[in-house]
């Protein structure tokens, strides 16, 4: 019995067996990349309320750039905290029990405009009559920059209202391993899950950076600020003012809005005078003029007793607790808090 040699190298069967294992290589790699997608789509691995098959409420442990895709849309908040460290320590808790409004922290810290107006438009889509928004504006609402590119990664397509951008987000592979991980997670019968209002109290992790009423760190807070304005501010023209803008103009009649410029430590804040100062205060005035006539503005960016303690800093532009309550008391009384005998929060 003789069998046939095999065919040289370039002949029409050769070429077609290449083929043939090519379209198999081509069609194999599809098909494991939507089994992938289909197993993603089911397991929902950031809880965004896409079609899935574990209803496992909330995300586990996590920072939250990715968790917050989960927070913004659970429907037990009805108000929400936006912006960054500068307004990170504002407690939620704290809020609900001074409005009798539910409030989920959605604070990212190293985000600026960009991300922050994102985060806002996710919450209310998912809560179109929310009650209130919270926003905190720093300094890096004051970019000239149209784009508002984001200062840090920031998971965009986890917001995103297309399913081309979610698709083409879950092709990462971070997104892979988080698929396994929520997996392990939902397997377990009582996992613990990332803080469903989103409150983080960053002073333990600035206590491991060393004891903040050490002598030196309050020596490091006097040191006076420049007077000439970063190269990047905006001037006449703020481009997060005019996205505020059309935020604001897009609320429901009760949603309330409250603009909150945080607390700076005196030293750091820009001295009266100043190309810097004066930089300053038109960017103030811009992202004020954007929230009127309908949001309230809660401003602790001018002259207070409280701005020269360094005992309520941590640094420059991250405040203490006893600064954050007060804060917060501000922020309650532009909301409507309620008084001893009220049943709920004024409007």
């Amino acid at each position: 019995m003789r069998a046939d040699p095999p065919a040289p190298a370039g002949t029409a069967l050769a070429d077609g067996a290449w083929r043939r294992f090519a379209a198999c290589l081509v069609a194999t790699a599809a098909a494991l990349l939507l089994g992938y997608l289909a197993l993603a789509l089911a397991v929902d691995p950031y809880d965004t309320g896409r079609p899935r098959l574990l209803h496992r409420d909330g995300v586990r442990p996590q920072g939250p750039r990715t968790a917050a895709a989960s927070r913004g849309r659970d429907p037990a908040f009805t108000a929400a905290v936006i912006g960054n460290s500068h307004i990170q320590l504002v407690s939620p808790e704290r809020l609900r029990n001074a409005t009798g409004i539910p409030v989920v922290q959605l604070a990212v810290p190293g985000t600026g405009p960009g991300e922050q107006l994102l985060l806002a438009g996710y919450f209310l889509r998912h809560h179109p009559e929310a009650r209130a928004l919270v926003i905190g504006t720093d300094s890096t609402w004051c970019t000239g920059d149209p784009a508002l590119p984001p200062l840090r990664p920031f998971p965009a397509w986890l917001l995103a209202e297309d399913w081309a951008s979610y698709l083409r987000g879950l092709l990462r592979l971070g997104s892979a391993a988080e698929v396994a991980g929520r997996l392990a997670w939902a397997a377990r019968p009582a996992p613990r899950r990332a803080a469903p209002d989103g409150y983080w109290d960053y002073e333990a992790d600035y206590r491991r950076l060393g004891d903040p009423d050490a002598p030196d760190r309050a020596a490091a807070l006097a040191r006076p600020a420049p007077s000439e304005p970063d190269p990047g501010e905006g001037g006449p023209e703020f481009p997060a003012a005019a996205r505020l803008r059309d935020l604001a103009e897009s609320l429901a009649p009760g949603t309330a809005l409250v603009l909150v410029f945080p607390p700076v430590y005196a030293a750091a804040r820009a001295r009266p005078g100043t190309l810097r100062a004066a930089a300053a205060e038109a960017c103030r005035a811009a992202l004020t003029a954007a929230v009127a006539p309908r949001g309230r503005v809660v401003d602790w960016s001018g002259d207070r007793p409280e701005l020269h303690d360094p005992a309520l800093f941590f640094d420059a532009t991250h405040y203490r607790q006893p600064l954050a309550r007060r804060l917060e008391a501000d922020i309650a009384a532009a909301l409507g808090a309620r008084g001893p005998d009220a049943d709920g929060p004024r409007p």
